[in-house]
């Protein structure tokens, strides 16, 4: 049994309201639940409760156990003092408060509906291999599973949104530096993204901007302190990187120390970091004013336009220093264009848009529908369990539920976990 359960049922008055009494044997009717805290403090604010015959107002907590009051030390703290009935599965100790005055208490274990309390049990003790509702997901109401997923996305765009904004503090409200910085950890994949994010966060930006439409420059500074120019090769490209890096390195007193180290092992070559960097080398170079055009685009066509570009020569019949290949020109393809939209440029843009007091959510979500559904192992189980559509907006949602409550067995703070419970 869990506290959050219990919430449920005082919320939802999931148990007999006919002849309430206390455990002190008290009349008791509920006028008004209260509302829900989910911060510091007792559990349910502003309930209105009769008990033998007189009104209070006030607050209400809520235990397993009655004598948790004591384990969570509640009768020291003054914030309890307001909590006007105490609400638990099973009265096991009288409680006082701070001034020694009885806290009423309501013991609801026997008046509890059974059904309830079994598919409560079910819900848990399933010998679940993905998620605890497995047997009962497909059987949640559309519009109830839709409406969910649409609370789930947002919730997810505002948690990136809050670690973007962290990082435009760092960054003295630079826009462009944060674009920088998270476009570059998202151009590493999985893989290599906190590398590539370590690379960013490892010069100034004010560097980034004097390389200006110089790709060797900063190529250079970007494969330098990635540590990939530290050997002697032979090539006069690799010769040129390192001799501008050496340049940048002694004239801004730069340094790659504490820089995590790429990976090649288990990638496809068209995502080695080297074909990756150079890429981000030429699209910061080739559009100086690429985040102003983020923020001004508004369809997916367009953006697949401002992302349409391609590794330096050398790349063509490179994939890694010294050794050649065959020559194909290493474009950004649209499959990663979506990622970098998905994972980038959407987050980014309900960020900015969150700081200037504005709201985009529904051009963000629409374009979200427009991209293709990430092909994981998470989203492939979900579309086991039910029919669900295929795009991004979908897949988004559905990591953010697995992530944030499915593992974390928040399945009461879930509206899937309410209605199956309900239902």
């Amino acid at each position: 049994m869990k506290e959050d359960f219990l919430h449920y049922l005082w919320k939802f008055q999931k148990f007999s309201t006919v002849n309430l009494f206390t455990t002190d044997e008290k009349p008791s009717k509920v006028l008004k639940v209260g509302v829900h805290n989910h911060h510091a403090g007792p559990d349910f604010l502003m309930a209105q409760i009769e008990i033998d015959g007189q009104l209070w107002v006030g607050n209400v907590e809520i235990h397993v156990k009655s004598s948790d009051w004591y384990v969570h030390q509640h009768e020291k703290d003054a914030h309890y003092d307001n909590v006007i009935l105490h609400v638990v599965w099973e009265h096991d100790a009288p409680i006082f408060r701070s001034d020694n005055s009885v806290l009423q208490t309501l013991e609801i274990k026997e008046i509890v509906e059974k059904k309830t309390v079994q598919k409560y049990y079910q819900l848990f003790s399933e010998n679940r291999q993905f998620i605890s509702c497995e047997k009962t997901f497909g059987s949640v109401d559309d519009f109830i599973f839709q409406s969910w997923l649409w609370r789930l996305f947002v919730e997810r765009l505002e948690r990136k949104s809050e670690a973007i904004l962290q990082e435009l503090k760092l960054s003295q409200n630079n826009w462009e530096a944060v674009l920088f910085t998270i476009l570059s950890k998202n151009f590493g994949l999985t893989l290599n993204g906190d590398s590539f994010y370590s690379v960013a966060k490892s010069v100034d930006y004010s560097l980034i901007k004097k390389c200006g439409g110089n790709v060797l420059k900063l190529e250079a500074i970007l494969f330098g302190q990635a540590g990939m120019l530290e050997t002697e090769k032979m090539g006069r490209y690799f010769s040129m990187l390192k001799d501008s890096y050496e340049y940048s390195k002694t004239m801004y007193k730069i340094s790659n120390e504490g820089v995590i180290s790429s990976k090649f092992f288990r990638l496809r070559p068209p995502n080695f970091p080297t074909i990756r960097l150079s890429q981000l080398a030429v699209l910061w170079t080739s559009r100086p004013h690429i985040f102003s055009e983020i923020m001004e685009a508004k369809s997916k066509e367009t953006y697949y336009g401002l992302f349409n570009i391609a590794a330096s020569e050398y790349w063509d019949t490179h994939y890694n220093f010294e050794i050649s290949s065959s020559k194909r020109k290493k474009s950004i393809t649209k499959g990663f264009i979506d990622l970098l939209l998905i994972n980038t440029i959407i987050p980014l843009k309900f960020a900015y848009a969150t700081q200037q007091g504005q709201d985009m959510t529904e051009e963000l979500i629409d374009l979200a529908l427009s991209l293709p559904v990430e092909n994981n192992s998470i989203i492939s189980k979900f579309q086991s369990l039910r029919s669900i559509e295929n795009s991004a907006w979908h897949s988004q949602s559905l990591l953010q539920l697995k992530n944030e409550y499915c593992s974390k067995q928040r399945c009461m703070q879930c509206e899937l976990g309410n209605f199956i419970l309900k239902y």
